[in-house]
């Protein structure tokens, strides 16, 4: 994820094709972990760039209500998960 953080990182693993990398272990990969951490990467690297200021997102302020509800929504999508798992098995 610190590759994502900045825009040059961010450039450096589109210009080196690791979305068709990813695209393609996420397409055969079993772990449920790493499925999640396919997709929130392909997001990043598939959506558009960050505005101006957000260059470096490590060194940009998040409000803590924002920040309470991003995980609050990461807690919610891990308990689906999960839940989605127990009911496959």
């Amino acid at each position: 994820w610190q590759l994502t953080a900045t825009k040059a990182g961010r450039q450096l693993l589109r210009d080196k094709g690791t979305y068709v990398v990813l695209r393609e272990l996420h397409s055969w990969e079993q772990e449920p972990d790493v499925l999640v951490a396919c997709e929130k990467l392909i997001q990043v690297l598939i959506g558009d760039e960050p505005g101006p200021g957000m260059e470096n997102l490590l060194e940009v302020n998040i409000p803590e209500e924002v920040e309470q509800e991003l995980q609050r929504l990461d807690q919610e999508e891990e308990r689906s998960r999960r839940q989605e798992q127990e009911e496959a098995a």
